[in-house]
């Protein structure tokens, strides 16, 4: 096999390319080449040691898009040359391909509809030993999406981390006609106030501590914003949306944010936790005992989640060019998790 570049996570002054050798697809898999990689805050909170679920080393990649460039016996209607985004979740159907003698009965979750919440799952690009940060890596044929030729590869991009806000919408309950109040202007947060939309609210406020993020929210239509780390920010937002927000989505889920969260929703509002939390967090249970608050947690995505997030794409309502604001080739992958963790970047691609 020939030698190929892939990254390691060591540590976060550890992003490093080493070389090893070139995946060959089994049955029902495929080989992929890097197109576009998105650097996530997950991949950033596990290069600093606190992602709860992410252990290091580890190889990096799940907002992957990619061209199959050879086929394992058994994958259906896929073809060389096709433009594909990876779905990452590696559930109990994903699972059987890539480990023999796995259960032949799905789990629970899987059975149910579920497979986000897959009870065996592992996750391409974080909990794996294959990451899309590679020339060349295999995944399961069910485990991709093609991608429209009317969407740009930068588009394409987008398509992983917009699901994971629309499964969140989903999880809120319907949005037609309700507020909304967001805890957080990076990526996900940009992304939720676009989702959120997308569903129907009608007046959305936007939080977030730099005012650059805040300007983004409002480029794209936040109702309005706030400073998140404002003494009376709770007060600002329900003022701002007239009323307790209906929904909450907590896309930052550190202790003082959650807390924002409950005192935005007010009796009866739900809290989607949207952000990957890096621990334990102190809840106000007799308010949300007392007044009928919802904690919802929101995990990555389902299948349907990639079909709607390719449809508002094609809408035109992400622009492109406020949400990817950097490119790196693979080779300059520590410059590219160097830059999305800086704060000035939304969404930093590496290619090929």
């Amino acid at each position: 096999m020939a030698p190929q570049r892939r990254i390691v996570v060591v540590d976060s002054d550890g992003v490093q390319v080493i070389m090893g050798p070139e995946p060959q697809p089994a049955s029902d898999e495929v080989q992929l080449a890097l197109v576009r990689g998105g650097v996530c805050g997950s991949d950033l909170h596990a290069a600093a040691g606190r992602h709860p679920f992410v252990s290091l080393p580890y190889h990096p990649g799940h907002e992957l898009v990619a061209t199959i460039t050879a086929l394992g016996d058994g994958v259906g209607d896929w073809q060389v040359g096709d433009r594909v985004v990876v779905e990452p979740p590696l559930s109990c159907v994903a699972l059987r391909v890539v480990e023999p003698g796995f259960p032949a009965e799905d789990c629970k979750p899987c059975r149910t509809g579920r497979p986000n919440l897959c009870e065996r799952l592992r996750f391409f690009g974080c909990a794996y030993e294959q990451g899309g940060f590679a020339e060349r890596s295999t995944i399961p044929a069910n485990r991709l999406h093609h991608v429209p030729d009317d969407l740009t590869d930068d588009q394409a991009a987008l398509i992983e981390p917009l699901s994971t806000p629309v499964h969140a919408a989903e999880l809120a309950g319907p949005l037609l006609g309700r507020t909304v109040a967001i805890i957080g202007a990076g990526t996900i947060g940009l992304l939720q106030l676009v989702a959120a939309r997308h569903a129907g609210a009608t007046r959305i406020v936007v939080s977030d501590p730099l005012p650059a993020k805040r300007a983004i929210a409002e480029r794209l239509g936040a109702d309005a914003v706030v400073d998140g780390r404002a003494d009376d920010m709770v007060a600002q937002v329900r003022g701002l949306l007239g009323e307790s927000a209906d929904v909450v989505f907590d896309c930052v889920a550190v202790e003082s944010t959650v807390r924002q969260a409950i005192g935005l929703a007010g009796k009866g509002g739900t809290v989607v936790v949207v952000g990957v939390p890096t621990g334990d967090v102190v809840v106000p249970l007799h308010l949300v005992q007392d007044q009928q608050i919802r904690i919802q947690g929101s995990a990555t995505y389902v299948p349907t989640d990639y079909d709607t997030a390719i449809e508002i794409l094609r809408s035109g309502a992400v622009p492109t060019e406020v949400f990817v604001t950097g490119h790196r080739p693979l080779a300059q992958a520590a410059d590219a998790f160097a830059l999305a963790a800086g704060g000035d970047h939304v969404k930093v691609l590496l290619t090929p």
